[in-house]
């Protein structure tokens, strides 16, 4: 199979061995060991002086005693050497690979125990730690911030990493709670002192954001020219749960998690393979609508269009079926992880930590069991913080690095789920 050139539209999938690596799609396009795609992207303040074509391609190289593939980005442009550097950031791609070199996290004062939510509905430390693992969660209060937890997170990050906030790239702020309705990405930037203006953005996929934006920090970084990455994870669930819900209200508590990426040499990779899916159809399962509120219409009913003008709207509760989002977590997840380990090229021998989506502590027992992983390779803290969404694997990272559970060389299976439905894993090595 030749290299093949394609104008690339708003996405396209690419897909290996039967899994989805990425979804950018007009059409679904088959990618064999050994071969290259080719595609163009819409760069349109530097398209019309040349035009790049951004390679996808695998790479196989000895890990340890085995091996594993990558997923990388090269390019090829044309006129390339007559573009300014400010210009041309797109360009530098070539064998690239990233890393995580740093982590931090944050949660709020506010402690709420097991035994005071028995205080306000009906239900006591055993029934909830029994069902669940959960003891203790944290929840923002009074004039706290998610905005200031998640920046605080990202300062941590920064100084393990020891990278200055203004050699940060890309800020990537996963959140399904931003405290504005356009998202709080640039806030964090700011409240970082990033005085290079780095693009900042929200990505919001519930409990699977994370994941989604570890892999997004990736694709910036093989396929952009980026260099620092800063992902976070932060979300404030407490905000819209049913406190006289005791099926939902248990569960969930806030908290802040970061990572910094880092562009590195291909021999240095430390995303070996990932897996990410969506199924709109089990929403019904987990979701929290949009509603509208009643208000009375200051025109009037006379000769006014029925429905306009429209009602001020805000969203529901938290709206849960955990028996079937328990179905769903122990099924897909195992698989999910098989898959990015079969992209990886790894064994499951290779894993050295099962890192979770910290929702339920019978799904992380559950998964682990099917993937064979004995429990003190999982690493858990769902007893101190409850689920904490999108925070909660970056969170639960960073308490295992600076304990010293986690070190540098360790491979990690990491894998998110939740809302949408949304679920995917990614294997990497810390440091």
């Amino acid at each position: 199979m030749a290299n093949t050139t394609i104008a690339a539209g708003p996405t396209f999938s690419l897909q290996h061995r039967r899994q989805v690596f990425g979804r950018v799609g007009v059409s679904t396009l088959r990618h064999q060991q050994g071969h290259t795609l080719f595609f163009t992207p819409a760069v349109p303040a530097i398209r019309r002086r040349f035009c790049p074509s951004i390679g996808i391609y695998q790479d196989r190289q000895s890990f340890s005693d085995g091996t594993f593939n990558s997923v990388m980005c090269s390019s090829s442009v044309e006129g390339a050497d007559k573009v300014s550097t400010d210009q041309s950031r797109v360009l530098r791609l070539g064998n690239r690979g990233c890393k995580l070199i740093g982590c931090g996290s944050a949660v709020p004062s506010l402690n709420v125990s097991n035994d005071d939510l028995a205080k306000i509905v009906d239900t006591n430390d055993q029934w909830i730690s029994v069902r669940t693992g959960i003891r203790n969660r944290r929840v923002l209060s009074g004039k706290d911030s998610l905005t200031d937890l998640a920046a605080e997170a990202a300062r941590k990050a920064l100084e393990m990493a020891e990278v200055d906030p203004d050699d940060v790239d890309l800020i990537l702020l996963c959140s399904s709670t931003p405290e504005d309705l356009f998202g709080s990405a640039s806030q964090v930037q700011r409240a970082l002192g990033c005085k290079s203006n780095p693009l900042s953005f929200d990505i919001t996929a519930a409990c699977s954001g994370f994941m989604l934006g570890l892999v997004s920090a990736a694709c910036y970084i093989r396929g952009g020219g980026f260099k620092n990455v800063l992902v976070i994870g932060a979300d404030a669930l407490s905000r819209y749960v049913d406190w006289t819900d005791r099926g939902t209200c248990i569960l969930f508590g806030d908290a802040a998690g970061a990572v910094v990426v880092q562009a590195c040499d291909i021999g240095e990779d430390g995303l070996f393979g990932f897996d990410l899916h969506s199924d709109g159809g089990g929403q019904r399962h987990l979701n929290a609508l949009i509603k509208d509120n009643e208000t009375d219409h200051a025109f009037g009913t006379n000769g006014s269009v029925i429905g306009f003008p429209p009602s001020n709207s805000s969203y529901s509760c938290i709206q849960m079926n955990g028996k079937e989002v328990f179905r769903f977590a122990v099924r897909v997840v195992p698989q999910s992880i098989e898959a990015a380990l079969e992209n990886a090229g790894l064994p499951r021998s290779k894993i050295d930590w099962l890192l979770l989506h910290q929702a339920n502590q019978r799904i992380l027992d559950a998964v682990a069991t099917r993937l064979e992983v004995p429990p003190e390779h999982v690493i858990s803290n769902l007893a101190n913080y409850g689920n904490t969404s999108a925070a909660s694997i970056p969170l639960a990272l960073d308490e295992a690095v600076r304990s010293g559970k986690v070190q540098a060389g360790h491979v990690i299976a990491a894998a998110g789920f939740g809302a949408g439905l949304t679920w995917g894993s990614a294997i990497l090595r810390w440091g």
